[in-house]
């Protein structure tokens, strides 16, 4: 039985890590057509405000919060059109990040559920389905 008592941030190995996943992880956005549209031509603040949360949500300092409130992140949200599809670009795009920059085991895992949870909190456009 481990006696880990290590944040899922310090356990990725911290501030450089995270770092890599979020520059990898804009790359991908940048290329995916359901997703692209939806961030602006320059990616350097979202980079760094998905830093900032990324550092927090993973138990590391408080960096989004010290700068910006609480995430509030369904409402920060709200005026861009997230459905299903969009949820999952965004968890695809984190996935190949994650890949590329060999996080790996069950922090991985730990971290991949969490965000996936989060992505799909985000959802605010549903599908309308057609009447029979």
């Amino acid at each position: 039985m481990s006696n880990d008592n290590r944040t899922p941030y310090e356990m990725i190995g911290g501030a450089d890590t995270l770092a890599r996943l979020v520059d990898i992880f804009y790359d991908h956005v940048k290329q995916h057509p359901d997703i692209s549209p939806l961030f602006p031509d320059d990616f350097t603040e979202v980079k760094e405000r998905q830093y900032q949360f990324l550092t927090q949500f993973l138990g590391g300092p408080t960096l989004y919060s010290d700068l910006h409130g609480h995430p509030m992140l369904r409402a920060r949200h709200m005026r861009f059109p997230i459905g299903t599809v969009q949820a999952e670009a965004w968890l695809s795009c984190m996935k190949k990040a994650m890949d590329e920059t060999g996080l790996e085991d069950n922090i991985r895992q730990q971290i991949f559920d969490r965000l996936r949870l989060t992505a799909h909190h985000m959802v605010n456009q549903w599908e309308q389905k057609e009447e029979a």
